[in-house]
Formats: structure tokens, C-alpha cells, sequence
């Protein structure tokens, strides 16, 4: 992680000088992608206000901005070279945004001591008493590169660097938050309070009262460190939380998860692995106990934890739970909660066996990661822009041809693939070979369209990795797959390549399928019909065969923040109103087949498919960190004997004979199946199923959970532990071979159901 900062006269970036030929073709006329906020008259020089004039840059061209409900047709990349830049009031960051820094020399954004607001960068700010965006629908966001400095606001003035309710694809990177540490400090590095995200990884915390103050449905978050702040981590709220690779040194409470007190507990769990506390107090502050409510609230795993002059690792509403002591240690397991052994529940508070990590995993001791690559040290003659080799990234041209072409010679070349801002329409199948760089700008999308994606008995790849038995490399950043009309053939990431030694990546690499401009299945051609039987499927709104397939030649790849959505609601419109929910029909989420395995999910969601989100299949060696999911919105009607034929080629569940003679909502959706695989291992899943048939009494506080009878299937010879499992909607938390393991009835948490250890033993 860069911390170099501040020189305007520093390296310079590929991406500041690369040609900028990025097109929005469904946005207003002669819309510019590419913002550099000095174009604008910022100056960056440490002296001159440059508020407005970043300001200008995240705006021009009708952005979606104040009263807007979300847009996918106004990306922008707002991009600040080296420098320093005086801020006296917030930066709004608007829709479909990325906000990136030269990470050679990372700008500052630097609060003026007359600073006027709550947050240098404003993700959804509060114009009047609600958020502008509802936060659980501002996707396709970015913040990277930059150092947030507060240090001149008074430090008894309330700041924070980033307000950040957000969902899913958004994320942020490589950021330095310049903190008071003065006495009575009120500073704040980030502040979340709502949202259903997504990822964030290698950031600095130095100062401050609270270095992160949090509260979303979900998080995975990883190298975060945390220096000389009051509390490291305070979270108002969550579902589960996953912290991998966090560092806190010399702050009062490293993470305070005892919001609402024993009686009336709000946050529902946390994970945290591979990480270490320094001379701080307490590592942990907790709320949970024998009697405390909601009974699961507070759910705590630890593995793989050092300590050093802690003097309490855990401390509960009436003292120690777990002790520390002043000098060094490492905790290998430790938890507290539900826990099945694979029976249960039982109440524990205290040691747990920790997983026996598969070697191919690691990275010496710890799970490997890997943060997205940014190229920072290779000159604009490495890099190819599919624009410049004849694609025009217009949604109506067919750009399979010269797509294929770049890719083909920047791979023979050892070039990166540059796919400028656009939407390229493809008829056909385009093949990424071994040694692939491809990296998006502002989220370009490669839509599929016509009959060789629409067949069901046929099923063809939009983007197909490797050819089976192909061994190498590839790294796939910023970009989004989509399909245009009914492709009911259509499997959006075909992934085959087997990559010895250094794991293959793919990174914010993300699937929307339709409710956008130009997919043809918005409210106007596939709106939702919950008052009447649906017994069979529009064709015109069958949208995918597959979402993703990591087939049985794939191995070493990793995955972050990858989001597999099937749309639930219409994105390009103006108001919430206008956002009509949507029935749209995909057979399938993320397939992973992979015989040798080593397979990485980090931050990784799927939803809204019609047999399953992930499964996995005669696979092993498998990490997950907080997996999260969504049963489709229509089930039970139709439910998941409409419209697809199961295949067994591809071991696809079969519900019209597992739930014959059963009542209730058997055939439903799985948001989590495991056939023959061996040594998985979730750090955090979140398995939702909020409605049935659009009808959201089943899954409220208090129900019976009863939007499908069971979410979460081990079937065969498998073995999964799954640390902070919570599930919603469901009346079975866990199911072997078809029998209840657990009950949602047993494990009542904050809004979904939660057990901290599960294991199949």
C-alpha cells in the first residue's frame, strides 16, 4: 500500500495520461467520462480553495446527483493528480461514481480550519430527513488513492473523511485518513450508518475519536490499520461483519460492538482473523451474555489473533470475558454465541477449535489476498484501448470482432487491456486467453445480445477465461457483464484456466443483469405480477442461463468484490417512485466445480437466481469471506420448477423430486449448496430471503421466517465451517441430505438469525 503523498510534481499515473476516448452512449449528448479536477481549476497547491471546483467536475453534464434515484447512463471517473487540495465543504459524490488519486503520490483532500459540514467526501448526503439515495441501492461506487486530512478543523468539531452508506460494487482503497489526536478529539475517519455493502481494504486510520464508526447489513473489510484513535471501530449496527488482516496499535478499545446495552443489543455479529492489537486495553468490547437480547446479538469469532499488551481481548457487560495480559500472544480460536458441532445450539463463550488450513490457501500462516492492481508503474505505451483497435462501445454496433482482436494481441504482447467507458454489444463468445490484463474504465459494460446467447439447450459463454486444460495467468478489474433481451443460453463468466503458483484474479468484476437502459427487461417489458399465478415464464425475461462458472479445470483463482445480481427493481429512473421491482429470470448464480480447488471469494455477493446463488460441487479448498445472498423477490411464485430444466451435467438441484409431498416453500431457491466438496470455510455469510412472492410479512422481526423452508444445503461427503452464519426468511438455517440441522427458532439475532461456529465436524 502506497503512503507516499502530497508532491504535485511526483511519478505520474498511466491513467492521467492515457487518451480518454470513454463514451456514456445512453447519457446526454457530448457527456464527458473522464473528469481531471484540475480541467475543472482546481489547483492542488495547498493554498487556493478548491472546493468548487471539484465540485464542477463531479457534477457537469446532468449527473445523477440531488433527487436522483440511480443511473447507470452518467459514470464518471473524477481523477485528482498529485497534490494538495484545500476543501472548506463537502464533496458530493454523486451516482455510478469512481473518485481515484495518482497512487505514486497520493493527493490530499485537506479540511480548511474554517470547514463548513460533516464529511470531506459526502457519499449520500441529507438534503432534507432522509438520505438522498436510499442507502441499500447506491452501487457501482469507488474511492481509491487520496489521504483525507482533518487536522486543521478544530479538533472539538465534529468530522468525519467519508460518509459512506452504501450497497453493493463500491469500495474503497489505498486511503489515508489524517486524523486529530488532540485531547477531546470528535474526529472520525469514516462514518456509515446504513447501507447493504461491500468491501473496503488497505486503509490507514491515524487519530481521531473513532477511526471507523459503522453500521451496515454486511462488510468485508481487509488491511485496515488503525493508530492512536479513542476507539478504533465502533459499530452502531450490523447483520456480519468480516474483518481479515487488521492491525490496531495504541488506541483505547480496538472495536466496540456494545451498542444498546445487554437488553437491547444491536449489532449482530463479527469476524476477525489473521489480525493483531497493540497496547490497547480492550481489543474488544462486547455486550452479549447468558440473558442478554436478542439472544445471538453480539456473536463474536476470533482466529488467528495477536496480542500484544492487551490487557482484555473481550470485555463483556460485567467485566472480562477473555483475558489479555501484557505481553504477547496469539489467540488460535475463541468465540462466543451458538455454536454447532454440527448439533446445537449450544451457548459458549470461550476456546474453539480453529479450521486446519488447506496450504494451498495461505500465504505463509495467514489466508492469502491480494489487492486489486492498479499498474501504477507501467508507462501508457503498456496499455491497449479497445476504442483505439476499432470497438465503438456504442450498444448498438457489434464490437465482438475488435474486442476479441485487442484482447488477443495485448496478451501476445504483454500489454494491459484498456476497454475505454462504453457498452459493448457482443453476438458471440469472447475468449480471454492466459496472460490477460484487462482493467475497465468507469465501469464499461460487454453486453450480450441476439439467438446465440438464447438458447437453454445450448448455453454459451459471453466471456469465456482459459479453454479447458489451458494453464496460466489473468487479472480482470472494473468492469460489468450484462444481456440485452431474452438470452436465456446466456453464461455471463465461463472461467477454465488453471493458474500454477501465483493465483489468477479477478477484481470488482461485476454481473447486472437487466432493470437497466438498453437491457430491454425493465417494469415497461418484465414488471412484477405477485396477484397473478405465474405458471410459466415470459421468454422475454429470461435473462441468463449462468451467472458465473468456475468449471473442473479452473484453479487458484481469486475473487473480491465481485457482485452477481440479477436486477430486483428498475436503476435508470428518476425517483424512487419510479423504480418499479422487476420479475426477471436467471437459472442460475456463481457454479464452482473446480476438481484441485484454492479458490479465494472476498467480499463476494449473489443474488436473485432462480435454483441457486453459490454452489459448490466435487470441489475443496475453498475461502469465503462474508459471502452474502438474496432469494429471488417472485419466489414461491413461480417457485424454482419455473422456467429451467434441471441439468444434471452440471449438478443442478432438483426440486420437483427432493420436494415431492413436502408443504410449505420447499422449492425455493438455494442461497447456499454443498455437493462432495471438502475443507470450505466462510468467514461470515449473510443468506437472505426477504420475501415471498414480493410479500416482505415473512421475513419481519418477529415471523416465522417462512419465505422458504430451508436456505443453506450439505449434501454428500462435505465438509464446511462457517463462522457467523446469518440467515433470514428461513425456518432451517442448516440442512444435511435434506434434514434440518437448525432452526431459525433456536438462534433469534438483531433481524436475521445467527450462529457464530457451525461445522460439519
Amino acid at each position: 500500500m502506497s503512503v507516499t503523498a502530497g508532491a504535485a510534481d511526483g511519478p505520474g499515473f498511466w491513467l492521467e495520461n492515457i487518451a480518454h476516448q470513454g463514451v456514456s452512449p445512453l447519457g446526454p449528448d457530448g457527456y464527458t467520462v473522464f473528469r481531471n479536477v484540475k480541467d475543472f481549476g482546481a489547483l492542488g497547491d495547498g493554498v487556493t480553495d478548491d472546493t468548487d471546483a471539484i465540485n464542477e467536475a463531479m457534477s457537469s453534464g446532468d449527473r445523477c446527483g440531488q433527487g436522483c434515484f440511480s443511473s447507470t447512463t452518467t459514470p464518471a471517473i473524477i481523477y485528482f493528480p498529485a497534490g494538495s487540495y484545500v476543501i472548506s465543504s463537502p464533496i458530493f459524490d454523486y451516482y455510478n461514481t469512481i473518485i481515484v488519486g495518482n497512487p505514486n503520490s497520493l493527493p490530499i483532500l485537506k479540511a480548511s480550519a474554517s470547514f463548513d459540514g460533516g464529511y470531506i467526501i459526502d457519499g449520500d448526503p441529507y438534503f432534507g430527513e432522509g438520505l438522498n439515495w436510499p442507502a441499500t441501492t447506491v452501487f457501482w461506487r469507488q474511492i481509491r488513492n487520496l489521504v483525507l486530512d482533518t487536522r486543521d478543523v478544530p479538533a472539538n468539531k465534529g468530522i468525519s473523511g467519508i460518509h459512506w452508506p452504501t450497497a453493493q460494487a463500491t469500495s474503497l482503497q489505498n486511503i489515508v485518513f489524517e486524523l486529530s489526536a488532540d485531547e477531546g478529539t470528535q474526529h472520525q475517519g469514516i462514518f456509515c450508518e446504513s447501507g447493504s455493502a461491500g468491501f473496503a481494504g488497505d486503509l490507514i486510520f491515524n487519530g481521531g475519536k473513532i477511526g471507523a464508526a459503522l453500521g451496515n447489513q454486511q462488510f468485508t473489510m481487509r488491511n485496515l490499520t488503525f493508530n492512536n484513535a479513542g476507539t478504533a471501530i465502533s459499530h452502531f449496527w450490523n447483520w456480519g461483519w468480516t474483518y481479515q488482516g487488521i492491525s490496531i496499535n495504541d488506541c483505547e478499545v480496538g472495536i466496540d460492538i456494545s451498542t444498546g446495552g445487554s437488553e437491547a443489543q444491536s449489532v449482530g455479529s463479527i469476524t476477525v482473523f489473521d489480525s493483531s492489537f497493540s497496547n490497547t486495553p480492550v481489543a474488544i468490547k462486547s455486550a452479549q451474555s447468558e440473558t442478554s437480547l436478542p439472544h445471538t446479538a453480539g456473536s463474536i469469532i476470533l482466529e488467528n489473533v495477536a496480542i500484544d499488551n492487551v490487557g482484555t481481548v473481550v470485555e463483556g457487560p460485567s467485566g472480562t470475558v477473555l483475558a489479555g495480559s501484557s505481553g504477547s500472544s496469539v489467540i488460535a480460536g475463541w468465540g462466543q454465541g451458538n455454536k454447532y458441532i454440527p448439533d446445537g445450539p449450544t451457548r459458549f463463550a470461550g476456546d474453539i477449535t480453529p479450521v486446519s488450513r488447506p496450504a494451498g490457501l495461505l500465504d505463509g500462516t495467514n489466508y492469502f489476498q491480494r489487492s486489486k492492481p492498479q499498474y501504477e508503474t507501467l508507462p501508457v505505451s503498456s496499455f491497449a484501448s479497445v476504442r483505439a483497435g476499432g470497438a465503438t462501445g456504442d450498444g448498438t454496433t457489434d464490437d465482438s470482432d475488435a474486442l476479441q482482436s485487442v484482447i488477443d494481441s495485448a496478451a501476445a504482447s504483454n500489454k494491459v487491456v484498456f476497454i475505454d467507458a462504453g457498452v459493448y454489444k457482443v453476438t458471440k463468445t469472447i475468449t480471454i486467453p492466459a496472460n490477460s490484463k484487462i482493467v475497465g474504465e468507469a465501469f464499461p459494460v460487454i453486453l450480450s445480445s441476439g439467438e446465440f446467447f438464447n438458447n437453454a439447450d445450448e448455453p454459451k459463454p459471453i466471456i469465456q477465461v482459459g479453454q479447458s486444460g489451458d494453464q496460466g495467468h489473468v487479472e480482470l478489474s472494473d468492469f460489468v457483464l450484462s444481456t440485452q433481451g431474452a438470452q436465456a443460453g446466456a453464461i455471463l463468466i465461463e472461467y477454465n484456466l488453471a493458474s500454477p503458483g501465483e493465483p489468477s484474479g479477478l477484481w470488482e468484476v461485476h454481473a447486472r443483469v437487466g432493470g437497466f437502459a438498453g437491457s430491454q427487461q425493465t417494469s415497461a417489458q418484465c414488471a412484477k405480477t405477485p396477484e397473478t399465478v405465474v405458471t410459466e415464464a415470459d421468454p422475454n425475461c429470461i435473462v441468463a442461463y449462468m451467472l458465473m462458472h468456475i468449471t473442473a479445470s479452473a484453479s487458484n483463482v481469486y475473487l473480491e468484490n465481485t457482485w452477481l445480481w440479477v436486477s430486483d427493481h428498475d436503476i435508470d429512473v428518476q425517483s424512487e417512485a419510479d423504480g418499479g421491482q422487476i420479475t426477471l429470470y436467471s437459472g442460475r448464480g456463481l457454479n464452482i466445480e473446480s476438481t484441485e480447488g484454492n479458490i479465494w471469494l472476498s467480499g463476494t455477493s449473489v443474488e436473485h437466481n432462480v435454483l441457486y446463488e453459490y454452489q459448490f460441487v466435487s470441489t475443496k479448498n475453498v475461502y469465503m469471506g462474508q459471502i452474502q445472498t438474496e432469494t429471488a423477490y417472485y419466489q414461491s411464485n413461480p417457485n424454482a420448477l419455473i422456467p429451467f430444466t434441471p441439468n444434471p451435467a452440471i449438478h443442478d438441484p432438483d426440486f420437483g423430486t427432493t420436494c415431492e409431498g413436502k408443504e410449505g416453500n420447499c422449492a425455493v431457491g438455494w442461497a447456499l449448496r454443498v455437493v462432495d466438496s471438502q475443507d470450505l470455510y466462510a468467514y461470515g455469510a449473510g443468506l437472505y430471503s426477504f420475501f415471498d412472492n414480493y410479500d416482505a410479512a415473512c421475513s419481519a422481526y418477529g415471523s416465522e421466517h417462512n419465505c422458504q423452508n430451508s436456505i443453506f444445503s450439505i449434501e454428500g461427503d462435505s465438509s464446511i465451517t462457517v463462522y457467523n452464519l446469518n440467515v433470514l426468511g428461513s425456518q432451517s438455517m442448516v440442512d444435511r441430505d435434506g434434514q434440518s440441522l437448525a432452526s431459525y427458532a433456536d438462534n433469534i439475532g438483531v433481524f436475521t438469525n445467527n450462529i457464530a461456529y457451525f461445522t460439519t465436524g
